[in-house]
């Protein structure tokens, strides 16, 4: 399975996954450690069990693409700045 080709089809689904445990509204911040967690668990409801390292990876591809297509915007190192409402 492409993990990150998944999410990035399924962005969408997978935000409004993350927004029940972590806050993801409209100019709110988004850490580093908490799309790590998010993505990690969300594979593990699908049944798919990651690793930490493939899970820190898949954050760090994602979090590039959203910077890309400028839904996020990068405040420091590990946060970011949320551009897009549910």
């Amino acid at each position: 399975m492409d993990y990150l080709s998944y999410l990035i089809s399924n962005k969408i689904i997978f935000l409004k996954f993350m927004k029940e445990k972590y806050q993801v509204h409209l100019h709110s911040n988004i850490f580093f450690r908490d799309m790590l967690y998010a993505i990690k668990s969300f594979f593990e409801k699908k049944e798919h069990r990651i690793k930490y390292a493939l899970a820190e990876k898949l954050a760090l591809s994602f979090i590039a693409h959203l910077e890309k297509e400028n839904e996020l915007k990068k405040v420091s190192n590990n946060s970011w700045k949320v551009n897009f409402s549910l």
